[in-house]
């Protein structure tokens, strides 16, 4: 009898020890919202937590917020530069002890550059795969819509940025100005720009190789483009292509663009860690079997 009692107690312990090798096999997911949204409306990253939840095992999610309130959180998306973001979110995932182990990422629109420079920035935890979902890699050179803003707001964003984007008083006060990319004025771009610039390492200082390093310690970067997006232009942006220097007609692709060997994306590239994927529909328009399909894979 205590044989078979003590035989009992071993083989639940392998069992749980088993179970907890398996649970850990899938790595936990930090996830950053878009412009317009916020970390926990039930509609949009709410739903998606649940989502990534049922399809992963009940997976450990972070949907990043900013502030202490949902109400900061999404007045965030417009009006904190993302150096002040990224600098809050890298103390919170390097105090997170779910993250410790490392983790994927999930960036929704321009929550996508963000987490890239936080992989370039902070490099512990490790960000393992990095998937960016309609993200502007090269920054936006136009704003069509302004998804959750009256029509007057949107209008007056755009009159800024069209305007007066390298100001110095817009670039502290509007975050959409802070990767506002003037095709026809480089010089300009790379002068006044105080976020997209810096981390594609379009200016020259001691970062450069500390970023380029970091961001190559990525597993896969994943970049998503919506065939029909109506917020992102170009939408090019979204797989790192842009305007050719000089006009905004001819696009360049990726592979041509300067910030690809200044960040290290041409070693990510070379080693076949980049992965492109699109999708029919207007910006962050997918469906749950699409995700599945193309996506999930690279969150197990």
């Amino acid at each position: 009898m205590k044989l078979n009692f003590l035989f009992f107690v071993i083989f639940a312990n392998l069992l749980l020890i088993i179970n907890g090798l398996e649970s850990s096999s899938v790595l936990p997911i930090v996830l950053w919202h878009g412009m317009g949204d916020s970390c926990c409306f039930p509609f949009s990253l709410g739903s998606f937590t649940k989502f990534l939840q049922k399809q992963l095992g009940n997976v450990y999610v972070k949907s990043l917020k900013i502030g202490e309130s949902l109400v900061t959180d999404y007045e965030s998306g417009y009006l904190i530069h993302p150096n002040k973001q990224i600098k809050d979110v890298c103390n919170q995932i390097a105090n997170d002890p779910n993250l410790v182990g490392g983790y994927n990422a999930i960036g929704f629109s321009q929550g996508g550059q963000f987490l890239r420079a936080v992989a370039m920035r902070c490099p512990q935890p490790r960000m393992i795969n990095l998937v960016t979902l309609g993200a502007q890699h090269q920054g936006i050179f136009g704003l069509p819509k302004c998804p959750s803003l009256s029509s007057k707001t949107c209008e007056y964003f755009r009159e800024l940025l069209n305007y007066a984007a390298y100001e110095s008083w817009v670039q502290n006060y509007l975050v959409q100005a802070t990767y506002w990319h003037n095709p026809l004025s480089e010089a300009t771009y790379r002068e006044k720009s105080t976020f997209i610039a810096e981390i594609n390492n379009e200016i020259d200082t001691e970062k450069n190789q500390i970023y380029a390093n970091n961001f190559n310690q990525l597993s896969k970067f994943i970049m998503v483009k919506f065939l029909n997006d109506t917020i992102v232009q170009p939408k090019e942006s979204s797989w790192f292509g842009f305007y050719k220097p000089g006009q905004d007609i001819e696009l360049a692709p990726m592979i041509e663009t300067r910030a690809f060997e200044r960040t290290g994306l041409a070693n990510l590239y070379a080693n076949g860690k980049v992965i492109l994927l699109e999708t029919e529909g207007d910006h962050l328009q997918f469906t749950k079997e699409w995700f599945i399909e193309k996506v999930l894979p690279y969150l197990k």
